[in-house]
């Protein structure tokens, strides 16, 4: 029997060797020396962290547009007049031609007036972008605070399974150790060295590919804050509400869009695009030879288009068109924030499960994993077995770790769903 396991671990260790040799040609990284710098900041909280990520976000720019649109039309729909005033002035004389001294001087003031329900239409337009202006602002807010709780918890889970390779390192430091000093003994054979190392080996890569992702989030982090700086605490209370709520910032923003919509389709239907109505003033200075004396007059008149409906009829098209297209959008919206609270309260139902099994798991894994140890110091059982049981423990207390950062996440995620903003 003795002479069989010799056997058998002598063909593991031969197994082992080309592995273990290519394994350590390959220094190790040391993760703390490449991590992005991350400063924790008593004095930042969530709300602040979001406000002063908003302040540098792109769309920013798109929230400042939307106001300039909004105070141009309530501009345009504070004149007195549609369009722009026009001035003509004209100039006849027969010099060139009899030469009698006959000539005539004419000037004209032109104003563009309203369509019936016209400026009432632009009023309404001005009114409606500059809500839909303030809409848009919370509903970009809302993307940023999703962004950023997203940022932070992805972050958390990274630095989570950092400090389990961390603790996976340690265990099989410690374990290698041992199976040295045994080694060194005669108590163990060369292949429990081999077999320990490539595990020590083994969990220094796994530390290696966790710094690396941290190192990513981190990234992320930096680069949708702006920032290196981290709240100490940015947890959150589950929000008590249960639906997706008219309210919802997003949908909001979309409904008062819409409303935008419909005030441009009575814009376009009063709005002329080919001619506005016109009123003009004027004057004019004639005379017919030069022996005669000037004769002034004034004149006032009005331009009054009529039969513009057909020509009009494509740019009202247009406007119906836009209108059902943010319409469209509004119930894709919906959908989607409908889908996501199902999700979250999904997972979150999940892993509130998951997290008092897993609790219970590594309560018993810590216990199974100190009683194995103690047996293979003893010699009760062989590396091979010690190991098995160590990785099944190891995953159990990492497993309890994670869900822990899950449920704290999914919590987020869930008053994200339901637009509450931190």
């Amino acid at each position: 029997m003795t002479n069989r396991r010799h056997i058998r671990y002598s063909l593991l260790g031969l197994s082992l060797f080309t592995h273990l040799c290519f394994a350590q040609s390959i220094m190790p990284v040391d993760g703390i020396n490449h991590v992005d710098p991350i400063e924790l900041d008593q004095n930042l909280s969530l709300s602040q962290l979001v406000e002063q990520t908003l302040e540098k976000y792109p769309d920013r720019l798109i929230n400042e547009a939307l106001q300039n649109q909004a105070d141009a039309w309530q501009t345009r729909g504070d004149g007195w007049f549609a369009g722009s005033q026009a001035l003509a002035l004209d100039y006849n004389s027969d010099k060139v031609a009899d030469d009698r001294g006959s000539r005539e001087i004419s000037g004209q003031l032109e104003f563009t007036i309203w369509n019936w329900g016209q400026r009432s239409a632009a009023q309404e337009i001005a009114e409606r972008s500059q809500q839909f202006a303030a809409k848009q602002s919370s509903a970009v807010r809302i993307e940023v605070a999703g962004l950023v709780r997203s940022a932070l918890w992805e972050m958390a889970l990274a630095e989570s399974r950092v400090e389990i390779a961390r603790y996976y390192l340690d265990i099989s430091s410690q374990l290698l150790d041992k199976v040295k000093r045994r080694v060194d003994l005669g108590d163990l054979a060369r292949a429990d060295l081999l077999l320990a190392e490539s595990e020590h080996l083994h969990n220094q890569s796994l530390l290696n590919q966790a710094v690396a992702e941290l190192m990513h989030s981190r990234k992320n982090y930096s680069t949708l804050t702006q920032s290196n700086h981290v709240p100490v605490n940015y947890k959150e209370t589950l929000s008590p509400l249960s639906k997706i709520e008219p309210n919802h910032p997003l949908l909001d923003a979309i409904n008062t869009l819409v409303e935008r919509k419909q005030a441009s389709i009575e814009w376009a239907k009063t709005t002329d695009t080919i001619n506005q109505p016109k009123l003009h003033f004027g004057g004019r200075t004639t005379r017919d030879h030069r022996a005669m004396d000037d004769i002034q007059t004034a004149s006032v008149g009005v331009v009054i288009p009529f039969g513009h409906s057909s020509y009009d009829a494509p740019e009202v098209a247009a406007s119906y068109a836009e209108l059902n297209q943010v319409k469209a959008a509004r119930e894709h919206l919906m959908r989607d924030l409908e889908k996501k609270l199902h999700e979250a309260e999904h997972m979150l139902d999940v892993t509130r499960q998951e997290l008092a099994i897993a609790i219970r798991m590594k309560e018993i894994a810590e216990t199974h994993l100190n009683m194995t140890q103690i047996s293979f110091s003893s010699g009760e059982i062989n590396l091979l077995d010690l190991l098995k049981i160590q990785a099944r423990s190891l995953e159990a207390i990492r497993n309890a770790k994670e869900q822990e950062v899950k449920l704290q996440r999914y919590i987020a995620l869930y008053n994200q769903a339901v637009g509450v903003m931190p």
